[in-house]
């Protein structure tokens, strides 16, 4: 099993975000009910490998039909503003 990308991060203010690509190693997905990036982290100095690009390691959001035993099985994943911060845009109930 392939963890998937994160193909787009529109939160600029997130510490792991440089010209709109996650550069965290993983992210975790969720805190049920809501979709949000459990990684987003806000602080003065950027953060992340800058060579790396980001992947889902966990999704915690079980209703969601991209989601096989709290594994994303997405091709990749769009992350943008939340309610709360970042949300996973990718996140589809079934």
């Amino acid at each position: 099993m392939e963890m998937p990308f994160i193909t787009e991060c529109a939160v600029e203010s997130c510490s792991y975000n440089v010209g709109a690509a996650c550069h965290a190693l993983a992210i975790t997905v969720g805190d049920p009910p809501h979709a949000q990036c459990d990684t987003f982290f806000v602080t003065a100095f950027k953060g992340g490998d800058p060579a790396a690009a980001g992947q889902v390691g966990a999704c915690k959001m079980t209703d969601c039909r991209h989601n096989s035993r709290l594994e994303c099985q997405a091709a990749g994943i769009a992350v943008g503003p939340g309610r709360q911060g970042a949300d996973c845009l990718t996140y589809s109930p079934r």
